[in-house]
């Protein structure tokens, strides 16, 4: 891992579910300028093989929480619905983007109805809802036509601002590390492979709609026996993940990972020294997941940087991404050592 930059990049582009296109058009770019040929489905999402009848696919969701404007109010206001679960407190007063059908955008802020304490003293007591929040526009607009007028309408997407942050101690805070750090670690692969020149056996899968259940659900090449998926690792008072380290999960709210292939990894982590935590996710489910409901024969693991304040606030630090990068690289070298034998 040489630059973030990648990572900052990715981040800067709007990307909630059901509006990927920019985002998964600067992954193939990327993946290109490595000299591989992605091809996309008809969902949107990317698929790269790094090499020849590849027998592990690896995959991460390029998809964001976000919001959807379901109305527009009289008062010149915008509704709107949730795109997955974003954590209303942590996004409060932060600014979002409006992008219209005919490709205009215009900025707002979401906040709560209502919203000055000198005019209201239950401000910072009321439950936070969609019900009570809305989208202030950057607009001279005051009534329902004024904001007909500007072409903002039902079923726009609103993005919200990730407000990233970079620091010389290692420490990355931003919105969608879940799971911009993940598609990062999967670039940072191939580039890996680029470099080196191997025909590694794998499959990379960049996904489009995890964040509201169905994204990891592929028709993979028929050779992938594992399906490793990379995401954001759980730190919390009831887990053993933290941002520093690479995090194995053994269990989310879906069931067990594949034993077998969750032994794999911890033995690789703990032979080659890599940070690692072994964890159970309480409230969480993956594009493996996903993956297993849709019918798709294969073991699959998860694992992933320790991302602190998920759905929120996040944060990140380059030695979780490094260490996730390494077991990733392992993981890959294990598959072409045992394929030979």
């Amino acid at each position: 891992m040489n630059t973030l930059r990648t990572l900052r990049d990715l981040i800067a582009i709007d990307s909630p579910s059901g509006y990927t296109a920019n985002a998964i058009a600067f992954i193939e770019s990327t993946l290109r300028s490595y000299g591989f040929c992605p091809t996309q489905t008809r969902k949107g999402a990317l698929r790269c093989s790094l090499g020849s009848n590849p027998t592990i696919a690896m995959a991460a969701h390029t998809d964001t929480l976000g919001a959807i404007v379901s109305g527009i109010n009289s008062n010149g206001t915008l509704s709107f619905s949730l795109l997955g679960g974003p954590l209303l407190p942590s996004f409060e007063g932060g600014y979002v983007r409006i992008h219209t059908m005919d490709n205009h955008v215009y900025n707002g802020t979401l906040l709560l109805n209502n919203p000055s304490t000198h005019a209201n003293n239950k401000a910072s007591t009321q439950e936070r809802s969609t019900s009570v929040m809305h989208v202030r526009i950057d607009e001279l607009v005051s009534s329902m036509q004024e904001v007909e007028g500007l072409g903002i309408g039902v079923g726009d997407i609103i993005a919200f601002d990730p407000k990233y942050l970079e620091f010389e101690n290692g420490f990355v805070k931003s919105h969608f590390l879940d799971n911009k750090a993940g598609c990062y670690v999967l670039l940072e692969v191939a580039r890996n492979v680029s470099e080196s020149g191997i025909d590694a056996p794998v499959e990379l899968f960049f996904s489009t709609y995890e964040e509201v259940g169905h994204g990891g659900a592929p028709a993979l090449s028929p050779t992938v026996e594992d399906l490793l998926v990379i995401d954001m690792g759980v730190v919390g008072d009831a887990c053993q993940g933290n941002e520093y380290s690479c995090s194995i999960c053994a269990k989310d709210s879906g069931g067990p990972y594949d034993y077998d292939m969750r032994k794999t990894l911890v033995q690789l982590a703990q032979e080659r020294g890599i940070a690692h935590q072994v964890d159970v996710y309480p409230f969480y489910s993956s594009d493996g997941t996903a993956a297993w409901r849709a019918g798709v024969d294969v073991r699959v693991g998860l694992i992933g940087p320790g991302v602190h304040a998920s759905h929120g606030m996040e944060r990140t630090h380059r030695k979780g991404i490094s260490a996730t990068i390494d077991l990733c690289t392992a993981y890959i070298t294990h598959a072409k050592v045992a394929s030979a034998r």
